[in-house]
């Protein structure tokens, strides 16, 4: 064997392998994936007023604080909920990606966005692993009640840090979930609590910048910046 052709069998020996991430919560998000997936019903459960973040959209749309010209990506954007009014405050100029698992909900999404004639919306059917987005176009990212459906929170995570422009930012709201406190519902079905999403999201990246209190009562809002 010729020298520099064992230098090389050594050198590539030497690189690091990393483990592949395994699903945190398997299976989560099968009824988003079912083809006889029913956008209606949904509908019905995620824009009802006994439901925290629609209940609450006006004061969560003032706290993210969006500016006509930005881009923007509503990720698990679902029936459209923020989407729309996303797409409002950013005018012509912006653009908002409504990004999602289930492409029914995309399809929803571009039908409510041809009704009230808006054009910058831009549909992205996003993997288990991957947002799918350009890199580097995103000025803010808005995750809403759906980091706890991320199966491989550092893959997506990092995926989104890709995505976004240098000091672009990440606005999360998930569920408290607190032992004792929380319903049983949330505790079976939201994997961890906000301390260990925290973590998760400064370790693909971003730093904590802002928490804002007083919007609401069952849900956090917290924001990040890339690092």
């Amino acid at each position: 064997m010729k020298p520099y052709r064992f230098s090389l069998i050594l050198a590539v020996c030497a690189l690091p392998v990393f483990a592949q991430e395994t699903s945190v919560k398997p299976g989560i998000n099968e009824k988003f994936l079912d083809p006889n997936l029913k956008v209606e019903e949904w509908t019905q459960r995620f824009e009802t007023e006994s439901r925290e973040v629609f209940d609450q959209r006006a004061k969560i749309l003032g706290a993210v604080g969006l500016k006509p010209g930005m881009v923007v990506a509503d990720i698990g954007a679902g029936t459209g909920l923020f989407t729309l009014p996303f797409a409002k405050s950013v005018g012509a100029s912006g653009k908002v990606y409504a990004v999602d698992i289930a492409q029914k909900f995309l399809d929803h999404i571009s039908a409510r966005a041809a009704q009230a004639q808006m054009s910058n919306i831009k549909p992205i059917l996003c993997t288990d692993r991957s947002v799918e987005l350009p890199g580097a176009d995103l000025d803010l990212a808005f995750i809403c009640d759906t980091y706890h459906h991320f199966e491989y929170p550092h893959a997506t995570m990092t995926s989104l840090h890709n995505a976004l422009k240098k000091g672009g930012e990440v606005v999360l709201i998930d569920f408290k979930r607190i032992e004792g406190e929380s319903s049983d519902w949330i505790l079976s079905h939201v994997r961890a609590g906000q301390d260990t999403f925290e973590k998760e999201i400064v370790a693909a990246g971003f730093e904590k910048i802002a928490e804002t209190s007083g919007v609401l009562k069952d849900n956090y809002l917290v924001r990040f910046r890339k690092k």
